[in-house]
Order: C-alpha cells, then structure tokens, then sequence
C-alpha cells in the first residue's frame, strides 16, 4: 500500500480492497504513484474518450477560470456555454436542437424525467407520470435515475425509495428473454412496450428511457436493426415521449456521433455526458426536440428546475475544446474503422472454453463468462468471475470493466471493454493479449478444462 494511500480519509467505495493510486495519464495509458502503467481498456468508464495529456483542454479551462468561472445559470448567459450548445446542434439529429447542460450522467437522466413529466403537465395531461425503461439497464446513481434503472442488484437496498415505474425486457439476443432466436423471434423485445403501455395505461405513460447499446449493465447490447424503428413507431402512436440514453454511447463510440444514428431514429430527448467533455469536467447534457421546446414557448412558461452547476463556463470550454479535438482527429471515423479490428481480434477469446459471448460495435464491446458454453449456464455468483477477471487484467496492467447480474438480477458475469476513442490497431493487439492471459489465468484457478 502506498504512503499516498496509508493517509487517505477518502470514504471508498469498497472497504475490502486496495485502490492504486494514479497520479498521471499520457495517451491511453495510466500510471500509478508506483510507477505502475495501465492500459486504460474503458477510457475511464467510458469517459476519456480523447484520452490523457491534451493540454490544449487543460489551457482552454484555465484561461476561462481566470476570465470568469461561474455564472448563475437561471440569471445570466455565458458564451462557452452558448458556443457549445451550437456545437452540440450540429451533431444532434432530426430537430434536437435545444441543450440543458449539466454536471454529469444521472443529472441528465433527472432533466429527462423532470423534463418529460412538466411537457405533459404543460399540455393539460397531468394524468401521464410513469417512465417505462428496462432491465439489464444502468441510468445514473440519483434515486430518480436508480428508479429507471433496471439493475436488480444495485435496485435492491433502496427499493423502499424507488418510484414503482414499469420495466421491460431488453433486446439480449444472446439470452432471449422470449425464449426465441433472431430473425424468426417477431421482435418480441420490442413489441413488449406496446404490451407494457397498454398494460399501464397509455394515459398515465409519459416516456420511455433506454440506452440504445446497453453499457456496462448488460456489456455492449447491441439490438436487432428492426429494433429501434419499432419502439420510436409505438411511442408516436401512443404519445409517449422516446428518451435515448446516450451518456455512454454518445459522440462516437460506436463509429456515429450518437448511436441512435445507426437506425436512423430521431428521439425526443437525449441524455449525454462522459464522452462530452473528454473526461476532463464534469459534464452531461440533454438534447431536447423543437415540439417539446414549443410547448414551454406557447405558455411562456420556465422549465421548474435548476442544478447550480449548469452551464459552467469552465466545463462548457473545456467541452468545446475536447470536441474540436475530437472533430479535427476524426474520432468517430476511427472508432468505426478500428472498432471492426477490435471486435475480430476480440473473438479470438471465445478459444477459451469459459468465453460464452463476445458482442459488441464500434469501440465498445462486452465479453460474457459461462460455466458451460453448450447451455449458458453461468458461474454461481460466489465464484465472482467478473470480479475476479478484473482485478487480474489489473494486475497484469489492463483496467477493464467487471459486472455480474445480466442473467437474473444475481447471476451472469461480463466485462465490458470501452477504450479510448484514440486507440490504435497496435493498442487491440495489446489489450487482447493482456485478456487471453487475464482468461488463460482465470481458468487455471478456476481448475476449468
């Protein structure tokens, strides 16, 4: 344990287990006060997608600091947060061309709800206040965001805190919850909102919120192509708003600026963050369609709400310069083209026998762990495999994402793999090397044949 460590009062997360301590990162590489090197296989958790040592980034928040570092967002304007919605509306589809800025993810998630339930309450439908979203899905960390959220595992111990909304099954091919296989399964997943809304009551739903490519809580989900179009179809029959959670997804992670670009589907509202801002502020936002901003227009009433942090000058400039970067180096283009190359060299693990899945777009990709590969059935949770899978990438210096609870809320073990938008061919053939061996080893102590 370092000295650094020996003095912290940080109040950490896991109290059985040592957090090395980083004091740099140049590139795709981490480092530790030991002088450990990490490649950083998840950007962060998804977050420094234009990776370590910009200074460009780190000059642009220092110059604004000096100029002016805060501004109340329900009094004044400020131009980097005014320049950066623009940016924003030039990679938004269809007519999202409205920005309320944040400080992260779960806040995003909050404006939507917030959002969506003052839209119906505005129109005279105060009747509608349930948000469907679902399982095997992660939303934020906010007790708002924790109710949408369709992890059984992080639901449990505040359940007695959670709105009681309405969740459905996710498209999770390799585990159909329908018991089907694609292309003959009829898109039960999809079909499944109607059904639910119906259920529910369409005058009493206001939205629903899912991530396009499920992140971490289902290790890189990616859906049917007739997915999407399907869901956006039944929302606009029952006047229910369509949320895309895009906070992991969002500018270039899947090779399209936001992922809801591959289906051609324009949202009512999307939640973004991590990817914004480079992973050097915290920062989210949500873009917000031209029908909903119309109908706050009409009455000429304000949106009841306010974090105190919105829009601040410095993280707003240090997005507009992260997103220069990110537009000039042509990021999303790369992780497109090397997300193809990452996904082929990351099949090569399915040569292990405890490799049940290994799913994915672009640069973001889930790699799913079975005790048997003909049945799927997965390890008992006390084996902690994706626990265990993480915390030997780790020490073999590759930082991955460890997650469990896909199969039924406990079981099913995944690590989800979310690297810097920068990486290079030569950067997937280190990291697949360091997982063959992280696996390799995993089965030895696991005594798997």
């Amino acid at each position: 344990m370092s000295r650094i460590e020996e003095e912290s009062h940080i109040f950490t997360l896991d109290p059985e287990r040592r957090y090395p301590t980083l004091v740099r990162g140049e590139g795709v590489y981490l480092y530790d006060d030991e002088g450990k090197q990490y490649l950083d296989g998840i950007a962060g958790i998804g977050v420094a997608c234009i990776g370590y040592g910009r200074t460009r980034v780190a000059e642009a928040m220092a110059a604004q600091a000096s100029k002016l570092p805060y501004a109340a967002s329900n009094i004044f304007g400020n131009e980097p947060a005014i320049q950066l919605a623009g940016q924003l509306a030039e990679l938004t589809p269809g007519d999202l061309q409205y920005f309320q800025l944040t400080s992260g993810g779960s806040e995003s998630v909050e404006v939507c709800i917030k959002l969506c339930r003052q839209y119906y309450y505005e129109r005279g439908r105060a009747d509608k206040h349930k948000m469907i979203s679902r399982w095997q899905s992660y939303h934020g960390a906010t007790l708002g965001a924790l109710s949408v959220t369709g992890l059984v595992g992080r639901r449990k111990k505040f359940l007695p805190l959670l709105l009681d909304w309405p969740h459905i099954a996710p498209a999770y091919c390799y585990r159909c919850p329908f018991d089907r296989s694609y292309p003959g399964c009829d898109m039960a997943c999809a079909h499944a909102l109607e059904a639910t809304i119906q259920e529910t009551g369409a005058e009493l739903v206001m939205g629903l919120i899912a991530e396009p490519v499920v992140g971490a809580a289902g290790a890189a989900l990616v859906p049917p192509p007739e997915y999407w179009p399907i869901v956006r179809d039944v929302c606009d029959r029952h006047d229910v708003l369509l949320i895309a959670d895009e906070v992991f997804t969002g500018f270039g992670r899947t090779g399209r600026n936001f992922a809801v670009d591959h289906w051609n589907v324009v949202p009512d509202m999307i939640a973004m963050a991590k990817g914004i801002s480079g992973g050097y502020a915290p920062l989210g936002a949500v873009a917000i369609s031209q029908r909903i901003r119309e109908v706050f227009e009409r009455g000429g009433t304000p949106f009841d709400h306010i974090f105190t942090y919105s829009g601040s000058p410095i993280t707003a400039a240090a997005a507009c310069e992260s997103l220069k970067i990110w537009k000039e180096e042509g990021l999303t283009a790369n992780a497109a083209s090397v997300g193809k190359y990452f996904m082929e060299q990351l099949r090569s693990l399915l040569e292990h026998c405890m490799v049940g899945d290994v799913r994915g777009i672009g640069l973001m990709a889930g790699i799913e762990f079975v005790q048997d590969r003909a049945t799927k059935e997965p390890f008992p949770p006390e084996c902690l495999v994706a626990k265990q899978i993480g915390m030997v990438a780790l020490q073999k210096g590759l930082v991955t994402y460890p997650s469990t609870g896909m199969v039924d809320g406990v079981r099913g073990d995944a690590i989800s793999l979310f690297p810097p938008l920068t990486f290079t061919e030569q950067h997937v053939d280190e990291l697949v090397s360091k997982l063959h061996d992280t696996v390799a080893q995993l089965e030895r102590i696991l005594a798997i044949r």
